[in-house]
């Protein structure tokens, strides 16, 4: 036993000894890419790109080259988005918040041009389990609490801080993500002393300016379904994908359209789509150009300033027609 326990501790370190670069010796600070840089030049910090960067602006579809250039080219801002896993009426998956984050993230960034977006936090805060509440009464909704919630941004913005972005926005799809993610901006900005600027940008999820301005493009409900859904935000998943919607299946079941709005015809849901992302993406940067105006999150709109219909405490409703429009006849039961 005794030669056992020997030869176990022997082989622990030289493990460690190799892990470590031999002999106990430190890290190579060239080290990078996950290798050590004496084994193959490719692991040194500065190691050209072999390859062509691809075109995107997301960090989890990059190499860690791809982020380095980028940042020495000036891309120095990093979105957190956070979305969330819940239930949505009979037509949207549960994903909504993760798919409109999925193109709306993507179009501040390239509007911005010296942004990347971190990986979405799919997974945020719904209600509690035992015994369950709010979104958590539906299947397929993943909820988190409010603390492993803030934990998780606080580590990715922290990661971020490190290889040297300048300025973190954090922006968020649903009503229950909103407290955490100021309080998180508000401690990192304060921490890090102006080093790295932290915001929450509240005025993305300003839902009810999107919908007026759609108004004017022709989106006007002219019926309630009182469900968890509305014409905007399923225009919004349109524009990352039809399919999260069941844009196909709908169309053939003769029920393509919400609150009275039509979406039967692809071309025009395109192109309000567009319109939908690139007013959000446009709105969206001029309060990030305010928050760094501010040096910080901008403050507190007053209460009923976010989205329409959004419930205490919770993640968010649509922005609903008025109460005296009439229900639409199609979400009786068969």
């Amino acid at each position: 036993m005794k030669k056992l326990l020997a030869v176990g501790t022997i082989l622990l370190a030289i493990s460690t000894a190799s892990a470590q670069g031999g002999r106990g010796a430190p890290p190579d600070p060239r080290n990078r890419g996950g290798g050590n840089c004496a084994a193959n030049a490719y692991n040194c910090i500065d190691a050209p790109n072999p390859i062509a960067t691809p075109n995107t602006v997301w960090m989890e579809e990059m190499t860690w080259m791809d982020v380095r250039d980028a940042l020495k080219a000036g891309k120095t801002t990093a979105i957190i988005a956070t979305g969330g896993m819940e239930p949505n009426g009979p037509w949207l998956a549960t994903g909504k918040h993760n798919y409109v984050l999925t193109a709306n993230c993507d179009a501040i960034a390239r509007k911005l041009g010296n942004a990347l977006c971190a990986p979405i936090v799919k997974f945020v805060p719904e209600g509690d389990w035992d015994p369950p509440t709010s979104h958590m009464m539906s299947p397929g909704t993943i909820s988190m609490r409010e603390n492993t919630f803030r934990a998780i941004l606080t580590d990715i913005a922290a990661s971020l801080h490190k290889h040297g972005f300048k300025q973190i926005f954090l922006i968020g799809d649903s009503g229950g993500n909103q407290a955490g993610q100021r309080d998180v901006a508000d401690s990192l900005n304060k921490a890090w002393g102006g080093e790295t600027l932290v915001a929450h940008i509240q005025e993305y999820y300003t839902y009810s300016v999107v919908a007026e301005y759609m108004t004017k493009n022709g989106i006007v409900d002219s019926c309630r379904e009182s469900m968890h859904d509305d014409p905007i935000i399923t225009l919004n998943m349109y524009a990352a994908d039809p399919k999260s919607v069941r844009y196909a299946e709908r169309v053939k079941a003769g029920m393509a359209s919400i609150q009275g709005v039509s979406i039967a015809d692809a071309k025009k849901n395109a192109e309000l789509a567009k319109k939908i992302v690139d007013f959000r993406a446009g709105y969206t940067i001029d309060a990030m150009n305010k928050a760094i105006a501010n040096k910080g999150t901008l403050p507190a709109p007053q209460r009923g300033g976010g989205r329409a219909g959004a419930p205490a405490g919770g993640a968010a409703a649509p922005a609903q027609a008025p109460p005296q429009s009439p229900v639409c006849s199609y979400t009786k039961l068969p």
